[in-house]
């Protein structure tokens, strides 16, 4: 046969799309041709084929070859097409044969040796061939990639010619095994316990993970604002299975690397305060996932919150309220899932020690209002909840005993109880309620509606910053076991909003 169909898979977001190898040998001066929008290093392709099929013991067709990538409309990129072009060419010139090569798909970067090396974005390819049902090769050194995948029939070999053989049916290669990553961990390396005082602050980060909130933390230097957010994913739920998959997509297809066991646990990420726009919200020539998509299910942590560019903070408006990030640029576009928690930690004014009892203040009022109007008020709103922690006295941190705090695992528990209400009733946290939902589940007394109303008037209060407030009460209220918001609730949660009474 002259004519030789391979499957593979592009890499367009976490999307794998399939793509046709079509390979065709006809007469005439020797010429190698691939076509279907590739980029640079697929067309590079041909010289590592060339070399891998002789090393690997076989003829290079001296005839006029013609690859075909398609559909057409998707850009292609990467070393990932190596390996089904040079299964193609052997197919279409007879030197390899397999009766079932529509069961198969393809994917790895092939060396000049005829090595197979690993390549990104296997996860996400490795889902779409398990929706089919078609069998799986793909290079040995991502084999824990795909071994999340389960179940499904999945070769990870190290050579082409160990998958020619194996495709010829000479030596049978046999398939991966299920990771044992799958088993998660439930345990965490630290503990709330560790931090020295701060009820109120350990209390707004029990209901922030109950209800999936936002929190900003106020505060002078040294007063634990980091070490609080940082133990933040010892007290939240769990990871779920399809969720640590979609984690571990986006890993796969990042810049970070793929890593089995680091995705057991929520993601924690703390970008530095020069992080650019499109390294927190993603971007680049071919749109990669930023810093808010890498946390996604877990906490993204923005230490000195009025030190990061005003544009910076601004681009993370839509995504913290859509859960989803949407990129385009001129080669492509692609959106990435962006559901995570924004913890965030500031000082009080420029110097740090405006609420401080044990340092003085040398800030100006101006020097204090420019300070904070690096933060926008539609930024603020969107923030759930605002609190103080304020500096520890000397007496206190001698006095202090970890043992005697309450430990995260004990935390964990009331937040896993409240979360369980809250899979009961709609089956999405609190935070992510829509307004249809709040008029359903949010339900206030004559107390409660009254105390709400009162401080709406007097704080001055918008509808954005209302319904968090009813949000934030429910969760409060589901931490109590109380099918109704009463007055209590709807009082802590207007004293989580420390901006609101500015």
């Amino acid at each position: 046969m002259s004519l030789a169909i391979v499957y593979s898979r592009a890499c367009f977001g976490i999307e794998a799309p399939q793509v046709v190898v079509e390979t065709h040998l006809s007469r005439g001066l020797p010429q190698f041709t691939i076509v279907g929008l590739p980029e640079a290093a697929v067309k590079e392709s041909k010289d590592r084929v060339r070399s891998a099929l002789l090393q690997s013991g076989y003829e290079f067709p001296k005839k006029r070859i013609t690859v075909n990538l398609a559909p057409a409309d998707i850009p292609k990129e990467g070393g990932r097409y190596d390996l089904p072009i040079a299964i193609s060419i052997l197919l279409a010139s007879e030197q390899l044969s397999c009766a079932n090569i529509s069961e198969y798909e393809f994917a790895g970067e092939l060396s000049l040796s005829g090595e197979l090396r690993r390549i990104k974005g296997v996860l996400p390819l490795a889902l779409a061939t398990q929706k089919i049902k078609r069998q799986l090769i793909i290079p040995l050194d991502n084999q824990d990639e795909a071994s999340w995948v389960s179940p499904m029939i999945t070769y990870a070999m190290p050579t082409f010619s160990r998958v020619c053989a194996h495709l010829s049916g000479l030596h049978p290669y046999l398939p991966l095994r299920t990771s044992e990553a799958l088993q998660f961990s439930l345990s965490s390396d630290t503990c709330l316990s560790e931090v020295c005082g701060q009820p109120h602050a350990k209390r707004a980060l029990e209901i922030a993970a109950a209800g999936a909130h936002s929190l900003l933390m106020v505060g002078p230097p040294g007063t634990g604002k980091t070490m609080l957010a940082s133990r933040l994913s010892s007290i939240l739920p769990p990871l779920s299975l399809n969720e640590a998959l979609e984690i571990a997509a986006i890993y796969s297809i990042s810049h970070q690397g793929f890593e089995a066991r680091s995705l057991r646990r929520r993601p924690f990420r703390r970008p530095h305060h020069t992080a650019s726009a499109v390294s927190l919200v993603g971007g680049g020539r071919y749109p990669l996932p930023g810093e808010i998509s890498l946390a996604h299910h877990g906490v993204l942590f923005l230490d000195e919150l009025p030190e990061f560019s005003r544009h910076v903070l601004e681009v993370l408006r839509e995504p913290l309220e859509s859960g989803r990030v949407h990129l385009s640029r001129a080669q492509g576009q692609a959106e990435y899932p962006a559901s995570c928690q924004l913890i965030a930690a500031m000082n009080p004014c420029p110097c740090g020690y405006l609420s401080s009892t044990q340092h003085h203040c040398h800030c100006t009022s101006e020097q204090i209002q420019r300070y904070r109007n690096k933060i926008s008020g539609p930024l603020l709103d969107r923030i759930d909840m605002h609190i103080e922690v304020p500096a520890l006295a000397a007496k206190q941190l001698a006095a202090f005993e970890p043992q005697q705090e309450e430990s995260s695992e004990i935390i964990q528990t009331r937040v896993l109880q409240a979360r369980a209400l809250q899979q009961q009733r709609c089956s999405l946290p609190n935070a992510k309620l829509t307004n249809r939902d709040i008029v359903a589940f949010c339900k206030l007394d004559n107390q409660a509606e009254q105390l709400l109303t009162t401080a709406m008037e007097k704080l001055g209060i918008s509808a954005r910053a209302y319904h968090r407030i009813l949000k934030v009460a429910r969760t409060i209220a589901d931490l109590n076991n109380s099918e109704s918001i009463q007055s209590m609730h709807i009082a802590e949660a207007i004293q989580f909003r420390k901006y609101d009474r500015h």
